[in-house]
């Protein structure tokens, strides 16, 4: 049998594996996993989330492996999804429930697929609580350290789907965490002045893991919900922070699986493409600009859209958001958005730009260095207000925190100084200085390079080629330097966002995973980027 070994058993790990067992030609596959469960992924594991946290994804567009997750969710215990707020009765394809439980179901479909592989003759070894140390590529196949191991497993081929990158724990202190999944969960917060660095869904998450230690929400069905402050917590003072000062809107009824566009189709972004460099980025937003008025002629006229470019469209769709208060805009917003789920309404314009988002992504490998910083500081950011658009109830107890006196929002602007001291953080905006006794970063996930690789002598083997970013073919395995070509399949997602800076989600684990099985039998066709890595 050919030897795979999967890093990561988290979504991506998964998918890989379930595209594998599509396989005739049964395969030994070796899984690694960090955590103490293979198959929950750490997203969506109860160490790093508590219950009242959200996944950011329905039903409806979670790609299923032996069932939906709303078929596995009807065969629960009425008392166990009540465990979690959810009534069995009221389940339905486009309901946002709490990330552990999305984690138990990857983890019972995970348990699924081991067996269902064993049964069709695939030879697995799972190993939990498991860390790999590093990975060497050789003539012979990959060798892989784990853990304390003197001599190394070699394998023909490896998978790497090691998910999103946090600090550690130990990097966390009494005052400071460098990411809500840096032992925030675990930790103790008093009664204080806390600022988050953040105000998307991260962020809020950082903000509800503090308030439930020092309250409760009470959320009653249909109605608004209420936060009720402890005795002895009103020191509370919660402070989110970003440059904007911008709230996510609540997520959007609309379609799925997505229509098609009409006019920019992946046809007509080849075409650009192969068009040339120069000028990419304004020839596919003229694109965007006739997709859009075609679409909604009514909401293009509202902001003169004919009249903007792919620069000052981003400051054009954030105006009306900014003459407002943010938390009058998110009530607004979401009386809106449950007016139309209640009425099936798809807003023309906001799903347009839904739809965009991924087809414009492919031009991004492929932008001059100066248009890619103008595509990163303007329509990438309006492609991830889009859709990074949050579950409506995250949005109430945001509004039940703010009419509790406990949460404000504060727009730093581009220009502010932030200083992290032993024991409280310093930030400076606009000629102000505030304090905080505790501060938490929630700006999200990070572009890697290939220097940030925990991988000793892989990174040292990616670095005599002078890439900064590992080079991956269409099936995302290695392409340079020569001894890796091939080798590896490297689906590890944050150092894949320079080149696809939407690579998020659920949907995508399920893409990657099954280009990467494909691996197994089919050497990469062509690069995915041509161009030498951008400077940061």
């Amino acid at each position: 049998m050919k030897q795979i070994a999967i890093i990561g058993a988290g979504p991506t790990g998964i998918y890989t594996l379930f595209s594998l067992l599509k396989n005739q030609t049964p395969l030994a596959v070796t899984l690694y996993e960090q955590g103490d469960e293979a198959g929950v992924g750490m997203p969506y594991s109860d160490e790093d989330n508590s219950r009242m946290m959200l996944a950011n994804i329905a039903s409806i567009e979670i790609p299923p492996l032996f069932s939906t997750y709303l078929d596995w969710l009807r065969t629960q215990s009425s008392a166990h999804l009540a465990r979690y707020g959810v009534e069995k009765s009221t389940l339905h394809d486009r309901q946002f429930l709490p990330r552990i439980l999305l984690g138990e179901y990857y983890r019972d479909q995970f348990v699924q697929l081991v067996r269902q592989a064993r049964e069709n003759g695939f030879a697995i070894k799972v190993h939990e609580s498991c860390q790999v140390t590093d990975l060497e590529a050789t003539p012979e196949g990959v060798n892989i350290w784990a853990d304390s191991q003197a001599e190394p497993t070699t394998y023909d081929l490896a998978v790497l789907a090691t998910g999103h990158v946090w600090p550690d724990d130990d990097e966390s202190t009494r005052s400071y965490f460098p990411s809500p999944w840096s032992g925030l969960m675990e930790a103790k917060i008093n009664a204080c002045r806390v600022g988050i660095m953040g105000t998307s869904l991260s962020g809020l998450d950082a903000a509800m893991a503090v308030a439930i230690q020092h309250g409760d929400f009470i959320e009653p069905e249909n109605q608004p919900v209420e936060f009720r402050l402890d005795k002895g917590s009103e020191a509370l003072n919660i402070v989110l922070m970003s440059r904007s000062g911008i709230l996510p809107e609540a997520d959007f009824y609309c379609p799925l699986p997505y229509e098609p566009l009409t006019l920019v189709s992946e046809q007509a972004i080849e075409a650009e493409i192969a068009a040339g460099s120069d000028g990419l980025l304004d020839r596919v937003f003229s694109l965007m600009v006739e997709e859009i008025e075609l679409a909604d002629p009514q909401w293009s006229a509202s902001i003169n859209l004919p009249t903007l470019n792919a620069d000052s469209f981003h400051d054009a769709y954030f105006a009306e958001r900014h003459k407002h208060d943010p938390f009058s805009w998110a009530q607004s917003n979401l009386d809106e958005v449950e007016r139309n789920k209640r009425d099936k309404r798809t807003v023309p314009w906001r799903y347009t730009i839904l739809r965009l988002h991924e087809m414009v992504q492919e031009i991004v490998p492929h932008l001059t260095r100066q248009d890619r910083k103008r595509f990163d500081a303007g329509l990438s950011r309006i492609f991830i207000d889009n859709y990074a658009a949050i579950p409506s109830q995250s949005i109430r107890r945001l509004l039940a925190l703010r009419e509790a006196g406990v949460i404000s929002v504060v727009a730093l602007g581009a220009e502010y100084e932030m200083d992290v001291q032993d024991d409280r953080t310093e930030i400076v905006f606009d000629g102000k200085k505030v304090e905080f006794d505790l501060f938490i970063d929630a700006r999200g996930q990070k572009p890697l390079k290939t220097k940030d690789l925990p991988f000793p002598t892989l990174r040292q083997q990616l670095q005599e080629n002078g890439d900064e970013i590992p080079d991956v073919g269409e099936d995302y395995t290695l392409l340079a330097p020569d001894s890796v070509r091939g080798r590896i399949a490297f689906g590890a997602l944050p150092y894949l966002m320079h080149d696809q800076p939407f690579v998020q989600g659920l949907t995508v684990c399920a893409e990657i995973g099954e280009a990467m099985a494909k691996a197994i039998t089919q050497r990469a066709s062509r690069a995915r980027r041509w161009l030498p890595p951008i400077e940061w």
